[in-house]
C-alpha cells in the first residue's frame, strides 16, 4: 500500500504548491490577520496565483511569534488569525507562556483538528506504531496541544491509550506496568524523572514491556547523551517528535534511522534561513544546510501560519534516509533555539550543547544553567546536583572534570557549584534549566 508520506520529491512539491494556493484562496478576504499582512506587502491573490511555486513562496512575508503576541494583545482573547466565525471553532490550546507573561491561545475548527489527526496518522506510521501497541501519557492534560493530539490520534487508529493525569510518579509507573504499556509519551525530562523514581522504588524498567519512549517538548530527545541515558534506563528506543501549539505536529524520527527527524512536508512547507540575513541558506559542498527552521502549515486553514519563524536551529541531512522517504530530515533533530544563544568569552554557546556535555556524566542527576551579565560580559554558572553527597576531594574532582570537559568541548570555563541531592526542582513537562539572572 502506498502512503502519502512515501511520495517522491516531485509529488511532494506539487502537493505543496496546490495546497498553498488553496490556503491563500481560503483565507484572503476572510482571515483578517493573513489578509492584512499580505495587503501590507502589496500582494493580491490574483498576483500570487500567477507566480511559480518558488517565487510565490519567497514573496510571502515571514511571521514571527512577536507578530502573534502583538495581534492577540490587540484583539483579545484569540487574535485576528481566524478564518471562520468564532462559533465555528471547537478546540482551544495554548502555550505555556510568552515574553509578555501571557500564554498564546490557538483555536481549531473541526476541519483543522481533522488535519492534525491526519498529521499524527502519518507521523505514527513513520515512527513504527504497531496495531497492538499500548500507549501511556504520564502527565496531566492541560490546555497545551502537546500529547492531546497524539493521544487522540493513536486512539483513532484503534490503539489502547491511557492518560495518567493527577497521579504521582510512583502511581504512574505502577499503572504503566499493570497495563503492559509498550510506548510511553513524555518529555525527555520526565522520562528521566520516571527512571529516577523507578530506581528509588526498586523497579527494573528495562524488564518492562515498554519498547519505545516517544519524546517531545524540548531538544533532549535528540541530544545524544540524554538519549543514551533514557534508552539505558528504560531498555527502550527513544523516538523524538517535534511540533508547536501554533503550528501542529510536524516532525518525527523514523524507526530505521535514529538521531534525526523527518519533517512532514506532505502537510507543510519547510525552509531553512539565515536568522540574521533572513535569506535562504545555500547548501554547502556536502549538500547540508544549517539555519533557522521556517514552516508554512498547509491544512490548518482555520488558523494558519505562513512562513513562520520557529526560532529552532536545525541542520539538514543531505544523505537519503535508509527508510527510503524523500521527506526533509533534520540531522540531530532540533539543535537549539536562536534566542537561547549566549556569547561566553567570544564563543557562541547553546543550552543544548551544555546539556550534551553534562548528560555524559552518569553521576549527575540534575542541573541548572545560570547566565548573568557582569561588566557587559555574559558569565555562566552550572549548578550541579550529583547522585550522592560529595565533599572534599570528591566534590573538587567532579567540579574539575566538569570544568575541563566544558573547556575542551565548548572552549570556555564555567563556574561550577555542587548542591545536595534533591535540591534542584523536578519537572513533569518541559524542564526549566536555563535561567537568565538579573544583574
Amino acid at each position: 500500500m502506498h502512503f502519502i508520506e512515501n511520495s517522491d520529491r516531485a509529488n511532494i512539491r506539487d502537493r505543496q504548491h496546490r495546497s498553498l494556493l488553496d490556503l491563500l484562496r481560503s483565507t484572503i478576504g476572510r482571515n483578517a490577520f493573513v489578509t492584512g499582512r499580505l495587503e501590507s506587502a502589496g500582494l493580491s491573490l490574483e498576483r500570487l496565483e500567477q507566480l511559480d511555486f518558488e517565487t510565490l513562496l519567497a514573496a510571502l512575508p515571514f511571521t514571527t511569534k512577536s507578530d502573534l503576541v502583538t495581534d492577540q494583545a490587540a484583539h483579545p482573547p484569540y487574535g485576528s488569525n481566524l478564518t471562520e466565525d468564532r462559533s465555528k471553532y471547537s478546540r482551544l490550546h495554548q502555550t505555556s507562556g510568552t515574553t509578555t507573561g501571557m500564554p498564546m491561545r490557538w483555536l481549531d475548527t473541526p476541519a483543522s483538528w481533522k488535519w492534525i489527526m491526519s498529521c499524527w496518522e502519518q507521523l505514527f506510521r513513520i515512527a513504527g506504531l504497531k496495531p497492538d501497541d499500548r500507549l501511556f501519557f504520564p502527565f496531566s492534560f492541560g490546555p497545551f496541544l502537546g500529547f492531546w493530539a497524539g493521544f487522540e490520534g493513536a486512539n483513532r487508529l484503534g490503539n489502547f491509550c491511557l492518560a495518567g493525569g493527577g497521579m504521582t510518579s510512583q502511581a504512574r509507573l505502577r499503572m504503566m506496568l499493570d497495563n503492559d504499556i509498550t510506548i510511553v509519551c513524555a518529555t525527555p525530562t520526565y522520562a528521566l524523572r520516571l527512571a529516577e523514581t523507578a530506581i528509588s522504588d526498586g523497579i527494573d524498567l528495562a524488564a518492562s514491556s515498554v519498547r519505545m519512549i516517544l519524546t517531545a517538548g524540548e531538544p533532549g530527545g535528540s541530544v545524544e547523551e540524554t538519549r543514551r541515558r533514557i534508552e539505558a534506563a528504560w531498555g527502550a528506543r527513544v523516538c523524538d517528535h517535534w511540533g508547536m501549539t501554533e503550528l501542529g505536529p510536524l516532525a518525527i524520527e523514523c524507526e530505521h534511522n535514529p538521531g534525526g527527524m523527518h519533517v512532514l512536508e506532505t502537510e507543510c512547507i519547510a525552509e531553512i534561513i539565515d536568522p540574521i540575513s533572513l535569506q535562504p541558506v545555500v547548501p554547502d559542498v556536502a549538500g547540508v544546510r544549517h539555519g533557522e527552521l521556517v514552516i508554512t502549515n498547509l491544512g490548518r486553514v482555520g488558523s494558519p501560519l505562513i512562513r513562520y519563524r520557529t526560532g529552532d536551529l536545525v541542520t539538514t541531512d543531505a544523505e537519503q534516509c535508509s527508510c527510503g522517504r524523500s521527506l526533509m530530515r533534520l540531522k540531530g533533530g532540533i539543535l537549539s533555539r536562536v534566542d537561547d544563544m549566549v556569547i561566553i568569552r567570544g564563543n557562541n554557546v547553546f543550552p543544548a550543547s551544555v546539556e550534551a556535555v553534562l548528560r555524559g556524566f552518569d553521576d549527575i542527576v540534575e542541573y541548572r544553567i545560570e547566565v548573568r551579565t557582569e561588566r557587559a560580559m555574559s558569565q555562566m554558572k552550572l549548578v550541579i546536583e550529583p547522585q550522592s553527597e560529595l565533599v572534599g576531594d570528591d566534590a573538587a574532582a567532579l567540579r574539575t572534570r566538569i570544568t575541563q570537559t566544558i573547556k575542551d568541548r565548548l572552549n570556555f570555563v564555567p563556574d561550577v557549584e555542587l548542591v545536595a541531592p534533591g535540591t534542584l526542582p523536578r519537572f513533569e513537562l518541559k524542564g526549566r534549566r536555563f535561567v537568565r539572572v538579573a544583574e
